[in-house]
């Protein structure tokens, strides 16, 4: 597979885990919202990997490493976001951390974040192209 055929991959299994967390979240199951959510910014975060390294990413969930991987500044703050989502990954995943993180997600937990992640996604595929 060519580059460019492995950013579109990572662009479009990420579209396709947005529109998973969408209904998701309006079917009130917000902690695997916000899991699939983590997904959606860890699969673009691939897609702007390989293209900024020609090579194929690294097999981590980590965003905030994904993203110091690239070649895109990001602020404090950006990569301090990026590591509480980093936290969906690991909470919805686990059963000893699953039913906590469950309690947590409310409606206003899950809005709050699902919403600035979902701005997080616009910003990197506007910087990708």
């Amino acid at each position: 597979m060519e580059y460019k055929e492995e950013v579109s991959y990572w662009l479009k299994a990420a579209a396709h885990d947005l529109e998973v967390a969408e209904i998701l979240f309006e079917r009130r199951k917000y902690d695997w919202c916000l899991f699939i959510a983590h997904l959606v910014l860890e699969k673009t975060l691939k897609a702007l990997y390989v293209r900024d390294n020609a090579k194929m990413p690294p097999p981590i969930h980590k965003l905030d490493i994904l993203a110091r991987e690239t070649k895109l500044s990001f602020s404090l703050e950006d990569l301090e976001f990026l590591k509480k989502v980093n936290e969906f990954n690991i909470q919805a995943r686990y059963p000893d951390k699953k039913f906590s993180f469950y309690k947590i997600c409310t409606k206003e937990f899950a809005e709050k974040f699902f919403n600035r992640i979902k701005e997080f996604y616009k910003w990197l595929l506007k910087e990708i192209k």
